[in-house]
């Protein structure tokens, strides 16, 4: 044996030590048979499957879950053959029949120009995906709360204003009613005053609860549309349709015969409303119908309130 060649072989086993005594685990896949030709042994520990069970890329393939399987192989040999170095992330299937999330980091080497053999690095990213899972939740939840009124449950004036958007594009792209209703609790100021602020806020939140139900279709809207104010949006709604809802909004809250000694018009809590409906077009925002149904609401309360406005 040469000096040379002896020197090699040092350096091959020292490179050989290094790679085994990391938490990432080194293999290589000849492209021509798709056989591994080496896997370190850290796989083990980690999966249970033992490195000389390894023989093939079909190994690798079987033991990944079924959700990622294909989009992971396929992007995989598109890489390759493109000659890209590339990563993957997927759950690789462990001997006992659990998943372990791994991120597969590969090296293409080629000879001239054909694919020669894949080098690559896998490691093993599960807390890092429990710690983005969590994120991506808790990234959810803050977009949820973000569109809910904080006291009511209900959507917000946020929300709102992008449902309103969205419907107003459909109704005009289709040349459909759009009715829209904003209602106001009857003197909440002077409740307040009597009752306190602490018996207004639970008054607020079973006036939300009980109009959620006011609107029937799923694709009806309700939201709180700020102080003692709220709204519902009625895609595909005439005129007489919406003043129905208007007047059942009315009736249930009435119905809950909530006190109220304070009132100008009743012994019991009641609601001002007012309804508009358009066929959006280019020429009005959906900004000038809200001020419009906003100034019939307020014509509701000239008109001594407990009652509807509609435009005519």
């Amino acid at each position: 044996m040469t000096d040379e060649t002896s020197a090699v072989e040092t350096d091959y086993a020292v490179y050989k030590t290094l790679l085994e005594s990391t938490k990432a685990i080194p293999w290589k896949i000849d492209w021509a048979s798709k056989r591994f030709t080496y896997i370190g042994p850290q796989i083990e520990s980690l999966l249970g499957w033992s490195p000389t069970s390894w023989e093939g890329v079909q190994d690798w393939v079987t033991r990944m879950h079924p959700d990622d399987r294909e989009a992971v192989f396929d992007f995989c040999v598109a890489q390759s053959l493109a000659g890209i170095d590339h990563e993957a992330d997927y759950r690789a299937l462990t001997k006992d029949g659990g998943y372990v999330w791994i991120r597969d980091v590969v090296h293409v080497v080629r000879k001239g120009d054909e694919v020669e053999a894949l080098i690559g690095f896998m490691f093993d990213i599960s807390e890092r995906k429990k710690t983005e899972e969590k994120l991506l939740s808790l990234q959810k939840e803050l977009e949820e709360l973000s569109f809910k009124d904080g006291l009511t449950g209900v959507a917000n004036r946020r929300m709102f204003d992008s449902i309103l958007d969205i419907e107003w594009e459909n109704a005009r792209r289709n040349r459909q009613p759009l009715s829209l209703i904003i209602l106001d609790i009857d003197f909440f100021k002077q409740y307040n005053d009597q009752y306190g602020h602490i018996k207004g806020d639970d008054c607020l939140k079973r006036v939300a609860q009980t109009l959620t139900s006011a609107a029937t279709r799923s694709k009806d809207f309700f939201a709180r549309f700020g102080g003692e104010e709220f709204v519902l949006v009625l895609p595909e709604t005439d005129a007489n349709a919406a003043l129905t809802v208007a007047e059942r909004c009315r009736t249930l809250i009435y119905k809950q015969q909530i006190p109220h000694n304070s009132s100008a018009v009743s012994e019991m809590l009641t609601i001002s409303l007012g309804v508009g409906t358009i066929i959006p077009s280019n020429n009005i925002e959906p900004i000038a119908f809200v001020e419009e149904v906003d100034r019939l609401l307020y014509k509701a309360k000239q008109n001594g309130r407990n009652c509807a406005q509609y435009s005519q």
